[in-house]
């Protein structure tokens, strides 16, 4: 059976989330349909990563087998006809070894976090990132952050439910850039890290949003990381701003 690697773009706003779920809409569950439009039966597809109710993606990864050969930019094609009129999109896609796995040959996953300051809603982003109120200290944020570099126990910033067997990860990358926004100004967090626990994300920027307000000093996160109990961590920031931005793979298979 040969496998196809989906680079997928989505709106996550309509979905429980990328994991399939008996009665609820899920991002696997339109693709899995769209693909039984091709090929009739079951399909079952692996991502790179699950992505929680309400969080988007800009390049999500998955692989599907299908029963005969296809030309990657039909295949691609024909799941965009049959996902209409779905948020979701393949973006590009290609033959991969059968052998190769969305989540287990993934080398690094990357996130970003959009999050406005103005005092006024959003209209044309509503839903697409987080708005607070309260102007943010960007070098506190930044000085926050450093705190949450390199290899730690992250248990304070991890869900109670997450399912992962160690809370040890190492965050490679968090970065802050402040730009220019209509009426206001927009912080981009962005992450990067071999894999995530659940809520990680959402647990750093709620709690550097406390800290950017004044509500923490940028101390208090590293002791809130050494405290390792998820009763020290700040407020869990909503999912609507946070974007799978890309997956990196040994050799990028879309290229």
């Amino acid at each position: 059976m040969p496998r196809y690697a989906l680079k997928i773009e989505y709106n996550g706003a309509p979905f429980s989330g990328w994991q399939r779920q008996a009665a609820l809409a899920s991002v696997q569950g339109a693709v899995e349909a769209a693909l039984a439009k091709l090929e009739p039966g079951p399909h079952t597809i692996a991502a790179a990563g699950r992505t929680d109710t309400g969080v988007h993606a800009l390049g999500q990864v998955a692989h599907c087998d299908m029963e005969r050969e296809w030309q990657p930019f039909r295949l691609s094609e024909a799941l965009n006809y049959h996902l209409k009129p779905d948020p979701v999109c393949v973006v590009a896609c290609a033959r991969v070894a059968d052998d190769w796995h969305a989540r287990f040959s993934a080398e690094a996953r990357h996130y970003l976090f959009r999050l406005v300051v103005r005092r006024a809603p959003l209209t044309h982003d509503a839903g697409l990132a987080w708005r607070v109120m309260q102007p943010l200290n960007l070098s506190a944020m930044r000085a926050g952050a450093a705190h949450l570099l390199g290899q730690h126990d992250f248990t304070t910033f991890r869900a109670s439910e997450c399912q992962a067997k160690s809370p040890v990860k190492t965050l490679d990358q968090l970065d802050i850039e402040e730009l220019s926004y209509p009426g206001g100004r927009e912080f981009r967090f962005s992450l990067s890290a071999r894999s995530f626990l659940h809520n990680q994300v959402r647990s750093f920027v709620g709690t550097l949003e406390r800290v950017g307000a004044g509500a923490w000093a940028p101390e208090d996160v590293k002791s809130a990381l050494e405290a390792k109990d998820r009763a020290a961590c700040g407020p869990v920031c909503p999912p609507y701003g946070l974007y799978l931005r890309s997956v990196d793979y040994p050799q990028d298979p879309f290229t």
